[in-house]
């Protein structure tokens, strides 16, 4: 029950690693490298104590994880507070040992203790969805609705990428470019009340496989960083992941998000990535960076189904 750690990432990455050369669509949320890195290198500070892990392997390789993210109240960007009062799992088995499952669960049943329990697993996942439900979970209908904050996956073949084309006076740029905290102002700009800081980004800089290279910026022609977005390459399978991306919320509707990802793609691509994957919001009351994504070629491989386990 030690600190969830760089070496153990690096481990879990691996494993993503594994899942993408093998089945992408059976990648679950923050499973992917870029995922991992983004969500453990931010929150480590603010969260890690909140956070309980174990691996499984076999023969020295490893073969699945579990990362419970326990209830917490923390203060978010603006000073207001911000509570979760349930569990939240995520998981990763390699696709040939989907069996490990149930025992994943039964140690989060053990680390969570009484209170409501959630997790996902992926539209594409028939066995994980069967073994869930035998375990207890059900469908969260609130959470998986139409107006829910599920997720779905899509990826896109880095061929046939069109230039991108900003308005004029606009210029990309990318972290190298920028003092850090210049860049950490252009994420809490495009996401309000982040809890993202100076000290976050330095452990996101300092954690695989982040390069400054690609982490892309565009700059308004008054130097307003009005759009902002991370890069992760995985070289192993050529394969590039935005995460996160966000428009500073006085620049929207201009274009500047699909210039990005176009940029973004050819930068990928002549870092030697031959596929792009991104996750967005899925739910159609909430259409609009699904359809941006779906702009500029990206396809749907797989979406959350949001589960929970109400205490007894």
């Amino acid at each position: 029950m030690e600190n969830l750690g760089p070496t153990e990432l690096k481990l879990m990455q691996g494993l993503a690693q594994e899942v993408t050369a093998l089945r992408p669509e059976l990648l679950n949320g923050d499973a992917t490298v870029g995922e991992l890195a983004w969500v453990w290198a931010k929150d480590f500070d603010a969260l890690g104590r909140f956070w309980r892990h174990r691996l499984w392997f076999e023969r020295g390789r490893l073969i699945g994880w579990g990362w419970a993210h326990l209830p917490y109240r923390v203060a978010r960007g603006d000073g207001t507070p911000l509570e979760v009062k349930t569990a939240n799992l995520i998981w990763q088995v390699h696709p040939d040992r989907a069996a490990l499952l149930p025992e994943i669960l039964d140690w989060y049943d053990d680390v969570a203790g009484g209170v409501d329990r959630l997790l996902t697993v992926q539209s594409a996942d028939r066995q994980a969805q069967a073994i869930v439900a035998a375990h207890g979970y059900a469908f969260d209908a609130e959470a998986g609705s139409d107006n829910g904050p599920w997720v779905q996956f899509n990826i896109r073949e880095l061929t046939d990428v069109p230039d991108p084309v900003l308005p004029e006076g606009f210029r990309f740029l990318t972290a190298g470019d920028v003092p850090p905290a210049a860049a950490v102002k252009a994420h809490r700009d495009a996401w309000h009340a982040s809890r993202f800081t100076e000290a976050a980004f330095e452990r996101v800089r300092r954690t695989w496989p982040y390069r400054a290279d690609l982490h892309v910026l565009v700059a308004a022609p008054d130097g307003t960083l009005a759009a902002t977005a991370i890069i992760w390459l995985d070289e192993a399978t050529k394969t590039a992941e935005f995460e996160p991306v966000g428009t500073h919320r006085d620049f929207r509707r201009q274009g500047l998000g699909t210039a990005l990802q176009l940029h973004g793609m050819h930068l990928a691509r002549a870092a030697g990535a031959s596929r792009m994957l991104v996750a967005c919001i899925g739910a159609p009351a909430h259409p609009a960076a699904r359809n941006m994504y779906y702009s500029v070629g990206f396809r749907a491989i797989s979406r959350d189904l949001p589960q929970i386990k109400v205490a007894r």
